[in-house]
């Protein structure tokens, strides 16, 4: 009896040695599916409402729309050929350019001295870091809508500080004068979107080094030495993530810039998302919309690789 009942047991143990491999590798393929199953639709939400209108704006712009309701003929690359020859198309891309890197400057910029400021401990810091929130959670419409009142020739409350300056002497058009309109635009967009930019540069200086810090300080180094020396090079990849994401925020800013002043005071701050949305709803050519399009699109592409490319390397630099 007792031989018998070793025998079973040792059966059972020799099944259930055989059968865990199988359950695992039967977990293993039930878990298989799982992540194809997750990532399923979001392949389908950019196939169909990103790649495929990608698609047909490029085909849209091979093709020309004759008048008298024609169908649209195959033009090739005219379109193209007639942006590149367009004076107009280089004036706007040299205002895409000034309005990108004003943007990007003002609001880069103002984001690292108030993450500076926040990140130093003061009474009422965190009603501070609160209210700093206010603009970028702040609607588009209403908010353009208040500086369009505050920069009003006759009564806006601008006209109050500018007039308290000695040269000058009548209050400024601050949306119809060629020089102003565009200043006005960057710095409006500028105060939109730093606080966005503040928050993230405020959680990398949290991640800072404070033992590399106080070395500086013992070592001798002054404020400005220990930022540039140790908190700098500590948070440059943040800074070099939110140039990127600020160059092709304020690449593509369309609301603002229309809301303001649709792209003039003669085409003064007409960028090259405001002058599709004109060419193909003000004067309906949309297959050269659709051209300029691309062209936008290519610039972005662009962009985005050039930002894969540094990283890749400072990354090997950093292995």
């Amino acid at each position: 009896m007792r031989v018998i009942r070793e025998s079973s047991v040792a059966a059972e143990a020799r099944a259930l040695t055989v059968g865990k491999p199988l359950q695992q590798q039967r977990r293993r393929l039930g878990k298989g599916w799982l992540p194809y199953a997750l990532i399923l639709p979001i392949l389908v939400y950019e196939i169909f409402f990103i790649v495929y209108p990608i698609y047909e704006g490029m085909k849209l712009s091979l093709y020309r729309q004759p008048r008298g309701g024609k169908p649209m003929q195959w033009v090739g690359l005219d379109n193209y050929k007639r942006m590149l020859r367009s004076d107009t198309f280089w004036n706007v891309m040299q205002n895409t350019a000034v309005f990108t890197i004003g943007v990007i400057i003002i609001a880069v910029g103002f984001g690292l001295g108030s993450a500076l400021l926040l990140n130093r401990h003061f009474p009422g810091r965190t009603m501070a870091r609160a209210m700093m929130t206010i603009p970028w959670a702040f609607p588009d419409v209403p908010a353009v809508l208040t500086f369009i009142w505050m920069l009003n020739p006759n009564f806006g409350v601008m006209n109050v500080f500018a007039r308290a300056l000695p040269w000058v002497e009548v209050n400024p058009t601050w949306l119809l004068d060629q020089r102003l309109a565009m200043v006005s635009v960057i710095l409006i967009t500028a105060w939109k979107g730093f606080p966005f930019y503040s928050l993230v540069i405020l959680a990398a200086l949290q991640t800072v080094s404070q033992d590399l810090m106080d070395a500086a300080r013992v070592d001798g180094a002054n404020k400005l030495q220990v930022f540039r020396s140790v908190t700098l090079p500590a948070i440059s990849p943040t800074l070099l993530l939110l140039v990127v994401l600020a160059l092709i925020f304020s690449f593509k800013q369309f609301t603002i810039i229309f809301l303001l002043t649709g792209g003039g005071p003669a085409g003064a701050t007409e960028t090259i998302v405001i002058r599709v949305y004109n060419t193909a709803f003000r004067f309906y050519d949309f297959n050269y919309a659709a051209a300029l399009g691309v062209a936008g699109f290519v610039m972005a592409l662009t962009i985005a690789l050039v930002f894969i490319m540094i990283q890749r390397h400072q990354e090997m630099e950093m292995a």
